[in-house]
């Protein structure tokens, strides 16, 4: 076993005298601060019960020892392991002293090299034997190859390693083996997964490195595009979006001065904003910076105020980054390209700061107001409970935002999935759709699209959502999947902005119409008809002659005066029934208890509470501000014929019990009549074709 490993096994298993004779594993299980890259933590609750940087350099020593390198060369590595994780430990008043001594705890593999040269090596450079000065070199080019294939750093800074068989130190051949079993552990030591994938990218700058021939200035945009390789992989269109951005104002050549510098955390800070906003926070952290000793740009702090943990998971602090989207809008390329500041915010700002001792290094972040900041903690801690759309709505006010924006935010992935797994039911809307150009209004997880594409090769589909979250990932996937629909971002009550009048064949509203009758206000007022009528009207004005409005959504049941006997069988149903009258705002829900587990109520609020009661705990919170039903079948004709005029007609007018919810609910509720018959539930889903006439009477449509 390595005499490193062998250390760490017996400091682990509590024997804490060797510390003293082994300064560099006595720093790291010293460390008081988490200084670790979270792009690949899982939880940040667990940071607080391990040190992941010891964890990270056993990993790197495991490696090293089963590798079947020769003797010297595994020794070397083992030196530079150790002492390079070294500027991330330290106790805050140890790391206070390294600083005022000069120590760079900021760009860990500088300081970590400071560290060795302090600790391990000669106190002097011209004392270091050729073994310290090649560890020296090696700790303070430790993770530069990686960071170099990611865009992070220029090719310039792993030259010293050329130098060292340039200087003889090494021989071009063992510098290549050295290099490829070090960086092996590196990078295997943070995911296997990560080795197998770059390992042929890694030897082969290797060789280049080697050979002297690894040095030639990459372009700003090649650097930019590396450090997208997240967003890429996930289905970013880099070259279009760059392309697009341009056309808009973005002037590439002002980033062009940081292509000399190093950028650390920019990746795992900044891989969930869209490309424009990548390029604009670039733009603001060049800054006018163009000071030729600057070396180093941090996103450290942005990566760790981004991020927090839901249900003992890592997730994106969506509060802050929906907040730092608004504010990045409201800066224009020309205002950027001139070195404007932003607008006037009391509540946000960026900031550009430097420390004293690092001359060369410049941090960059976010900066919420104390109250902000308040709010936002309390908005998480709001999530599960009702305050939670009280504790949101202050946080709208104080930064004007749009209350769609945060819609099901933390289980988007899984409201996408199911909204993809409801295929069978969204198949039927094709046998109604007519022409070409089709507007699937609130296209969730796209299932709909691609139906139509798949299955309609002349139709050309298109998703208009107001949300970012669905509207990114639905790009995404359009680039992953080689997808032809389109998707904007847009305001169903204003497609006219965002399509042609006249233009459009069919547009589709599945399962949506409930959503925007909820969430969007008209006039002030959420729950309200006039919001629906907007709706329609829109859609109507976009559509051509012969062209159709698809509808799929709740209906209510009629007569509204039907009452229902509710039994709960299980436990906790009547509580949670007592719970949703309380919290959801739609209408006051009203039932009678008549028994220990029975409630007697009306029909549509006994619906509209089941409908909430099948979708569970983890979503209440989103659902209870739904509402599904909010016309009966003779309302809904009714509504339609004011609405749209005789302009419009309704072709199919149809209403069914949905499948599933009989199932969901079997063995949780029985429902009866006021008798106490058990009945079946009532009919819960709609489907609407309404037809635009043309002007000379024949419904082209129809034909």
């Amino acid at each position: 076993m390595l005499k490193s490993l062998e250390a760490i096994h017996h400091y682990r298993q509590g024997k804490q005298e060797l510390l003293e004779s082994c300064f560099w594993l006595k720093v790291i299980v010293q460390a008081e601060e988490q200084i670790v890259n979270l792009e690949r933590v899982e939880s940040l609750q667990e940071l607080n019960y391990r040190n992941p940087v010891l964890d990270y350099v056993e990993r790197s020593l495991l490696l090293l020892e089963k590798l079947p390198v020769s003797f010297w060369i595994k020794e070397l590595v083992e030196e530079v392991l150790i002492w390079s994780e070294t500027a991330k430990g330290g106790t805050s008043r140890q790391r206070l002293i390294w600083q005022e001594e000069g120590i760079n705890c900021f760009v860990h593999n500088i300081g970590s090299a400071q560290l060795y040269r302090l600790y391990a090596g000669g106190a002097e450079a011209a004392a270091d034997s050729d073994r310290q000065r090649m560890v020296h070199r090696l700790i303070e080019t430790h993770g530069l190859i990686g960071q170099q294939i990611r865009g992070e750093v220029p090719p310039s800074v792993n030259r010293p390693l050329s130098a060292m068989a340039e200087e003889q130190l090494l021989t071009r051949e063992e510098l290549v083996r050295l290099l490829e079993a070090l960086n092996h552990c590196i990078i295997g030591a943070v995911s296997p997964e990560l080795w197998q994938l770059v390992q042929d990218e890694v030897q082969e700058l290797i060789a280049a490195i080697a050979s002297g021939e690894a040095y030639a200035p990459l372009p700003m945009q090649e650097r930019l595009r590396r450090m997208r390789s997240g967003p890429i992989h996930r289905g970013e269109d880099f070259a279009g979006e760059w392309s697009r951005v341009e056309q808009e104002g973005f002037r590439p050549e002002t980033l062009e001065h940081l292509h000399n510098m190093t950028f650390w955390y920019v990746e795992s800070a900044l891989q969930t904003f869209s490309l424009e906003q990548f390029l604009k926070i670039m733009t603001l952290a060049a800054g006018g910076e163009q000071r030729l000793n600057l070396s180093h740009i941090s996103f450290e702090a942005v990566m760790n105020s981004i991020y927090y943990d839901y249900k003992g998971v890592k997730k994106i602090n969506v509060y802050k980054k929906r907040i730092i989207e608004k504010y990045l809008s409201e800066l224009t390329w020309s205002e950027l390209a001139a070195g404007k500041a932003a607008a006037a915010n009391p509540h946000l700002t960026h900031r550009i700061y430097a420390k004293s001792y690092l001359p060369d290094t410049v941090f960059f972040d976010f900066q919420f107001s104390p109250a902000a900041e308040k709010l936002i903690e309390f908005c998480i801690e709001a999530e599960k409970s009702a305050l939670y759309e009280r504790a949101v709505l202050l946080l709208f006010d104080l930064f004007e935002l749009r209350r769609d924006a945060f819609d099901r935010f933390h289980n988007e992935d899984s409201y996408l999935s199911q909204m993809n797994g409801t295929a069978d039911y969204k198949a039927v809307i094709l046998e109604h759709i007519t022409g070409r150009k089709v507007l699937d209004i609130g296209p969730g997880g796209g299932v709909l699209l691609d139906l139509i594409e798949e299955r309609m090769p002349d139709a050309r589909p298109v998703g208009i959502d107001i949300s970012s979250n669905v509207v990114e990932a639905l790009q995404q996937r359009k680039q992953r999947e080689g997808r032809r629909w389109e998707v904007l971002q847009g305001d169903a009550l204003n497609l006219r902005d965002f399509v042609e009048p006249g233009t459009v064949d069919t547009v589709v509203f599945s399962s949506i119409l409930h959503e925007l009758y909820s969430y969007v206000p008209f006039n002030g007022r959420k729950f309200n008809h006039e919001t629906l009528s907007a709706a329609l009207r829109s859609a109507f004005e976009v559509l051509a002659e012969g062209g159709a409005i698809i509808i799929r959504d709740g209906i209510m049941t009629e007569p509204e005066s039907l009452q229902r006997r509710v039994r709960f069988l299980e436990a906790d149903g009547l509580s949670r029934l007592e719970r949703y009258a309380k919290d959801f705002a739609g209408r006051r829900i009203v039932y009678e208890r008549i028994g220990d587990n029975e409630v007697l109520l009306p029909v549509n609020d006994a619906m509209e509470f089941l409908y909430t009661y099948t979708w569970g705990e983890e979503a209440y919170i989103h659902e209870v501000q739904e509402q599904f039903g909010y016309y009966t079948p003779s309302q809904y004709v009714a509504f339609i014929e004011k609405t749209l005029g005789e302009g419009a007609r309704i072709e199919v007018f149809r209403h069914y019990l949905q499948a599933g919810y009989t199932e969901a609910l079997q063995g949780r509720i029985m429902i009866m009549d006021e008798d106490g018959r058990e009945v079946p539930l009532p009919d819960s889903t709609c489907f609407v074709v309404i037809r635009k006439a043309a002007e000379d009477g024949v419904d082209s449509g129809a034909l």
